[in-house]
């Protein structure tokens, strides 16, 4: 017996990515519907084998969380909302010094890339917040000058993009979370999801490169998911960090069914197929969510992980990270 005639002829169809033929979006959706079972472990090897030929470099970052809750958006999976009653810490915007003494301790783990994340919807002009956040990020660089620093600081304002590159930050973070198409129904009803792609566009037009991802389990549906991976690739963003709800007590979305671990398999390769070339992060729900299957799902396609803890839930310490990242045989070298 021909061993290919074994594979789905929708999995040997995708072996054209391999020779740097995209995928079309009918074919992933396809794929999303289709593949199951054992099949869907020949789907795992493909975008394991199509990372390693395209993105074999291994990132790792860890991030902080700067400003904590009573964001006025009404985004259904936050703990940080003030629509929802979640129990969380709220604290104003961090003092440099704290953001800096948070930053050595990464450094001294090893991890070089760093992020600075703020709650809120962000800024429409510099403010003394937005000062203490330029003052913060002219420290950080003074201390760790080979440290990449990334920002999420909500939808901003020309003005205030143009800052940021001023600074030199190195990567924004603005996910779309899920289908543009579906963002008012799934996200948010307080800003568009119009606003956060003019956000994107202006990073472009300044020089500082894109994280841009979202979140499964939202009550999306494969076609939804399907669409988020063509967006980002229409976007072109340089990143795209991946992320499996954990449903939050007091959010409108803490009875939603958990993401198993065969759907975030099969949307990782998805992810893989339609963006060959990209850094894709497990960030959150990686711990917490997948447990024991985190070694399979970061061969499903996955070249970058979050590590050391999130902005409202622990993760896991960084050591341990490296430690499980170097088990992982043919995963790759750390950049």
């Amino acid at each position: 017996m021909n061993p290919d005639s074994l594979i789905h002829p929708l999995i040997r169809k995708a072996y054209s990515v391999l020779d740097g033929q995209p995928i079309s979006r009918a074919d992933a959706l396809a794929i999303a519907e289709t593949i199951r079972g054992a099949d869907l472990l020949d789907l795992v090897s493909l975008a394991n084998k199509v990372r390693l030929k395209f993105a074999p470099a291994v990132h790792s970052c860890s991030i902080i969380n700067a400003k904590s809750g009573k964001c006025r958006e009404n985004c259904r999976f936050c703990a940080q909302s003030a629509a929802h009653h979640t129990g969380i810490d709220t604290y104003p915007i961090l003092a440099p010094e704290a953001v800096l003494e948070a930053a050595g301790k990464v450094y001294a783990e090893g991890v070089r890339t760093f992020g600075y994340v703020t709650s809120g919807r962000g800024w429409d002009k510099p403010d003394r917040d937005f000062q203490i956040i330029l003052d913060t990020l002219d420290l950080l660089h003074a201390n760790y000058p080979d440290m990449r620093l990334c920002v999420s600081l909500g939808i901003l304002s020309e003005e205030c993009v143009k800052l940021l590159a001023e600074h030199h930050v190195w990567r924004y973070n603005m996910n779309l979370q899920t289908s543009p198409a579906r963002y008012a129904d799934l996200i948010a009803t307080t800003h568009t999801i119009e606003q956060k792609l003019d956000t994107i566009r202006l990073m472009k037009k300044y020089g500082i490169t894109n994280c841009t991802g979202g979140i499964l389990g939202l009550g999306e549906t494969w076609a939804d998911r399907v669409d988020m991976a063509f967006a980002v690739r229409e976007l072109d963003v340089e990143g795209t960090p991946l992320n499996i709800l954990l449903p939050i007590p007091g959010t409108p979305l803490e009875h939603n069914a958990p993401v198993t671990p065969a759907d975030a398999a099969k949307t990782f390769a998805i992810f893989r197929l339609v963006n060959p070339t990209k850094e894709l992060k497990f960030c959150a729900g990686r711990e917490t969510v997948m447990k024991d299957f985190q070694g399979l799902l970061m061969l499903s396609g996955l070249n970058s992980l979050m590590t050391g803890g999130y902005l409202t839930t622990r993760g896991r310490e960084i050591t341990q990270d490296r430690a499980f990242a170097a088990s992982l045989g043919g995963f790759g070298g750390e950049e």
